[in-house]
């Protein structure tokens, strides 16, 4: 009962190949990096919530005064 060889783990994707398909893969795999990539981001400013992340980018204020009116819109 030794570990499992490079063969043993081509089956393994062959299988999950056949059984999922590549769309399901691929978006499984699109889905896992954005999953990732927003956790990465809610990390980096832990007084924030991850949706004021992405909505600071899109629009980012000229200056302090300009991002207080937003958030007290908001």
């Amino acid at each position: 009962m030794g570990g499992l060889s490079i063969w043993h783990w081509i089956i393994v994707l062959v299988v999950v190949v056949l059984v999922f398909g590549t769309k399901r893969l691929r978006n499984a795999g699109k889905d896992l990096g954005e999953a990732v990539k927003g956790f990465k981001e809610g990390m980096r400013d832990p007084d924030k919530p991850a949706g004021q992340l992405s909505d600071e980018r899109s629009a980012e204020p000229q200056d302090k005064a300009e991002a207080e009116r937003d958030r007290a819109q908001h």
